[in-house]
């Protein structure tokens, strides 16, 4: 993280945004915090001014002259046509890493899960959330899953590093790379190789759906958890919200140049107004870019302040209750407790002290090169029959001398040759080609070197025997490896 200057660009929202923004400010001015928020234009007016992205122009302008943002939660207007403001920053401005810090507050906040203090760190950029969605036919749409190197290892380096400079002692990642062997195993693997470099803190994987059962049953396990974009997002949520409230949380999206920090719920229109919003989440994200900025003395000002609040029993409706809570107060009233008690500490929580934080480098990316073969090439068809056999006999009369169909598979279920009678077939079919000359010896396989020119002619002959192709995907081996699944 990079320290700026005395100014932050500042983006106060839609919905309650503006409440709780308001109040996040009047604590930091109360606290003595000397900077200068600069207002950017983003959210539902812009959207509905005509910007699709939610975000005007000047906005990224100011961004480049002052690259640390405190931003309220914004609106995305309903119906089509809008993209998502937050992912819009993330890919923009590269915020490659979304930093989620999850506490619990017991016994003044109820928590399910005892004493928490993990912190999330999630990729931000690709994933599923690359949004790339296709309609292929009348049954059925896609989203493609992308998981890169450099992103696994800049996500992977960012968490052992953050371990490293937070004094935290060990790093937990989660994948599926049991199913999803060639995505969600290339991140597993790089955080295998990564780990190698950071022998002093302790390191284990699990599969995800097993993990996010046991960050909902015993987050008191987890350090610093780690995860591709999808996975890191729910995971999140349910961490948060077995603390306590999705309420009490902020994070902040990391980049090269430019941090966004925010709290982690949405603007919550229908409570907007009402002077019930609970601005904690935001606070927190503030006292974090207080920190980004090195002014850590301010954040545990602000901490300790806000913990002496929420020890007196000074409560938010989203967190009343009648075990601890011995006021309900609206925003205001909350804002003006956590001001009176700035210089006062805890005293059942663990007073925060100041952290400077160290500074996370990480090193660019170095591309190593792979000798890569083409040998065959997935061509999905567009065909409304339910039989496999008519089509895989039509393909093979159509595959011509050089190349061969080796199968056909369903949604993922292989149904030619000696598929199951029972298999449910949709209008969407992966055919799998390959030379003629290829060996098939259990899970060895050698497949020899394909022309690029000789598929053409077999798309060609394809499409002349009627064939709907509506997608193909070349398959390559890479150092001799298969790049793609069975």
């Amino acid at each position: 993280m990079i320290a700026t200057n005395t100014t932050f660009a500042v983006t106060h929202g839609d919905g309650i945004g503006p409440e709780i923004m308001a109040s996040v400010l009047s604590i930091m001015k109360a606290a003595g915090v000397d900077l200068t928020p600069v207002p950017v234009d983003m959210g539902e007016k812009t959207y509905l001014s005509g910007v699709t992205s939610g975000i005007g122009e000047s906005t990224w302008d100011i961004l480049r002259d002052h690259p640390v943002m405190l931003k309220a939660p914004v609106t995305t207007p309903q119906g089509g046509g809008f993209k998502s403001l937050n992912v819009t920053l993330r890919k923009s401005l590269s915020l490659f890493a979304n930093v989620r810090p999850v506490r619990s507050y017991g016994p003044y906040i109820p928590s399910t899960g005892g004493d928490i203090d993990m912190v999330i760190i999630r990729e931000n950029e690709e994933d599923l959330y690359a949004g790339i969605e296709h309609r292929q036919t009348e049954d059925v749409v896609q989203c493609l899953k992308l998981i890169t190197r450099p992103g696994s290892e800049r996500i992977i380096r960012y968490a052992f590093e953050y371990a490293k400079a937070h004094g935290r002692k060990r790093v937990t990642c989660m994948s599926k790379d049991n199913i999803m062997k060639q995505t969600d195993g290339l991140f597993h693997q790089v955080f295998r190789e990564i780990g190698e470099e950071y022998p002093d803190i302790e390191q284990d994987h699990m599969i995800i759906d097993i993990g996010a059962a046991k960050i909902a049953s015993h987050p008191h396990h987890f350090d610093v958890v780690v995860l591709p974009n999808l996975y890191g997002d729910i995971v999140s949520d349910i961490a948060a919200q077995v603390a306590g409230s999705v309420g009490l949380a902020g994070s902040a999206n990391v980049g090269p140049r430019v941090t966004m920090f925010e709290a982690i719920h949405g603007s919550a229109p229908d409570i907007s107004g009402q002077g019930i919003a609970n601005p904690s989440g935001l606070l927190q994200a503030a006292c974090m870019m207080l920190d980004h900025l090195e002014l850590s003395e301010k954040a545990a000002l602000i901490r300790n302040a806000w913990l002496r609040t929420i020890e007196d029993g000074i409560h938010i409706a989203d967190i009343y209750w009648d075990g601890f809570s011995i006021r309900k107060v609206g925003t205001s009233d909350f804002t003006a407790a956590v001001i009176e008690r700035l210089g006062q500490k805890p005293a059942h929580f663990q007073a925060t002290t100041p952290v400077t934080e160290s500074r996370i480098n990480i090193p660019a990316y170095n591309r190593e090169t792979s000798n890569k073969v083409l040998v065959g090439a997935d061509i999905f068809v567009d065909w409304a029959g339910a039989d496999p056999e008519v089509i895989g006999t039509r393909l093979i009369n159509l595959s011509g001398p050089n190349m061969k169909l080796k199968m056909i598979t369903n949604r993922g279920v292989k149904v030619f040759p000696g598929g199951l009678a029972d298999t449910f077939c949709t209008d969407h079919w992966r055919c799998r080609f390959v030379q003629v000359d290829a060996v098939t010896k259990g899970e060895d396989r050698t497949y020899p070197e394909v022309e690029f020119s000789t598929l053409l002619d077999l798309q060609s002959r394809l499409s002349e025997g009627g064939i709907d192709i509506i997608k193909t995907e070349n398959l390559y081996e890479f150092d001799g490896e298969r790049g793609f699944s069975l």
